[in-house]
């Protein structure tokens, strides 16, 4: 079945104090945004990316993927007003009977392993969406009140989101919506189930400076690895 992995690189850069968008940040002398490709491109000989950026940022967008012998792969196109939107406008590049993922750039630290998962499972089940089990004490406010959760019920949710072309191209059809956060939402608005399958801690969202500490560090143990 074909591939289609949209890679949706939005971000403005403001919670990480830089003008810069955090995906073209380097990390290790290349763009987040780079690690990202490379993971997908590695994933799959036969995936399509569909690489969703800022107008105003294409060219950046250009010269990473000029970087990649398999750059005939991956194709670019602009994003919209909100995430929905920029999900929205890469769909339109999926032809087919397909699995599709839908991927932070900022995850710059997914896994092949991770991918491969996330795609048997939406084969299976229809959609995989990748979560792990909150460590910390986790609270709910309801105005003025709160109140202890418990923690072993709740799930962080990650991507890539992972669906079969023929329910996620429907659900994008909707009116765009607040209380669409994620991909799941979306779909689960548009009356389909979507099913859990487990992330990985390492699989951290790049917002904050410490995270481009963290991301670097774990390179750095991951090449050791490969190197013993």
């Amino acid at each position: 079945m074909k591939k289609y992995a949209v890679i949706v690189a939005g971000g403005s850069g403001k919670r990480m104090g830089n003008i810069i968008p955090k995906q073209f940040l380097l990390l290790k002398g290349k763009a987040v945004l780079w690690y990202t490709i490379d993971t997908f491109l590695r994933a799959y000989n036969d995936v399509i990316i569909i690489l969703v950026l800022p107008e105003r940022h294409v060219q950046k967008g250009n010269a990473i993927v000029s970087s990649f012998k398999e750059g005939d792969r991956i194709k670019i196109v602009c994003g919209g007003d909100t995430r929905f939107h920029s999900v929205q406008s890469g769909l339109k590049e999926v032809k087919g009977d397909a699995v599709v993922f839908v991927h932070d750039a900022v995850r710059c630290l997914v896994s092949v392993p991770l991918i491969q998962r996330c795609y048997k499972t939406a084969l299976e089940k229809g959609s995989a969406i990748p979560a792990v089990a909150a460590t910390d004490s986790i609270r709910i406010l309801n105005h003025t009140h709160h109140q202890v959760a418990d923690r072993t019920q709740v799930r962080i949710i990650q991507t890539p989101q992972t669906f079969l072309s023929n329910i996620i191209l429907p659900a994008f059809r909707q009116e765009y919506t607040d209380d669409f956060t994620d991909e799941a939402t979306v779909v689960e608005a548009n009356g389909t189930e979507v099913f859990l399958t487990e992330g990985e801690y390492d699989n951290i969202k790049i917002t904050r400076p410490i995270d481009m500490m963290i991301a670097e560090r774990i390179l750095e143990e991951r090449l050791a690895l490969k190197q013993a």
